[in-house]
């Protein structure tokens, strides 16, 4: 069992930036693809980014993809989302996800995420 918790999330101005950061308890974290999804009221949740195992392989959805930077430290348990840039549009609640799957590869799906965190507010304003 993983359990997940995201913290960072806030008020901003557009142009600005954020700092997400999840940190996941369990000795199996390592071994996880994580990723970052959002979801902005009545709408889907969205995929956001994702990072491997290793950091080694990365992920972004278009929208968010040269403004975002996904990172993480397997020796804290910890995956951050580094948010520039950022615009109104960008406003969701931000969830943390992980795929347990072997040796997988970053995937926007949220189907293939099997934890998740509670989730942390990002506003942006105009």
């Amino acid at each position: 069992q993983v359990q997940l918790v995201e913290s960072g999330g806030g008020l901003v101005q557009a142009g600005g930036s954020l700092r997400l950061s999840c940190a996941a308890s369990g000795r199996t974290f390592s071994n996880y693809v994580m990723g970052w999804f959002r979801q902005a009221p009545g709408k889907e949740r969205e995929f956001v980014a994702a990072i491997s195992w290793s950091a080694g392989s990365t992920k972004y959805a278009d929208s968010v993809k040269g403004r975002f930077t996904i990172s993480r430290d397997n020796a804290k348990n910890t995956v951050d989302l580094q948010m520039n840039s950022l615009k109104p549009e960008d406003t969701a609640v931000y969830y943390c996800a992980a795929d347990r799957r072997p040796g997988g590869v970053p995937s926007i799906s949220p189907g293939l995420y099997n934890y998740w965190g509670q989730g942390t507010q990002v506003t942006v304003s105009s």
